[in-house]
């Protein structure tokens, strides 16, 4: 396998577009060529098979969508947080569409399925201790309610932006944040 990271990468940011544009049945290793615009045969230098691909992209989704690490310095608000991590999601969309796309690839192929709950679990894992760390309101199980929440604004507004419409998502956004991590109580 080639180990030209630069080309790597613009493999994987390839794969990430069509895999957002055309679904997983269209993620072809000629496809990703074609997208990278690289001679044919390319992709399958660097991609033993689809399934390998697969994973690739699942770890260059993380790579894409780590938050600046200007945004999480000075004083920290988790409704601010959570606007920039929707103005990222909007930014970098065709990124959070192939992670839907993969989540339900998931679904049909269970050695992927196994590799998204690891990774998956292990970021939802690192960003409830973060936002412990950094002395943020709430307790272990309010975050994991705030990313529920989150996660499904996220889906609505990539997949059916109308629906929102009549509900400002920055007030929507506030009122997780106010219900589901109270502030807490001085003893």
């Amino acid at each position: 396998m080639r180990q030209n990271p630069q080309r790597r990468a613009a493999l994987l940011d390839a794969a990430i577009e069509v895999l957002a544009r055309e679904g997983s049945r269209g993620l072809t290793l000629r496809a990703v060529d074609a997208e990278a615009a690289v001679p044919t045969g390319t992709a399958s230098n660097y991609f033993a098979n689809r399934a390998q691909l697969l994973v690739q992209i699942l770890h260059r989704t993380r790579e894409r969508l780590v938050p600046d690490p200007a945004d999480l310095t000075g004083p920290l608000d988790t409704k601010v947080l959570l606007g920039r991590l929707l103005e990222r999601m909007r930014r970098e969309r065709s990124v959070h569409i192939a992670m839907l796309e993969l989540r339900l690839e998931g679904l049909r192929r269970p050695e992927l399925q196994a590799e998204l709950a690891a990774f998956q679990g292990a970021e939802l894992e690192a960003n409830i201790d973060w936002h412990l760390r950094a002395g943020l309101p709430g307790d272990r199980q309010g975050v994991v309610l705030l990313y529920l929440a989150m996660l499904g604004l996220i889906v609505d507004d990539l997949t059916v932006p109308g629906l929102l419409e009549a509900h400002p998502v920055e007030g929507l956004i506030e009122t997780m944040v106010e219900r589901l991590l109270p502030q807490r109580s001085a003893d």
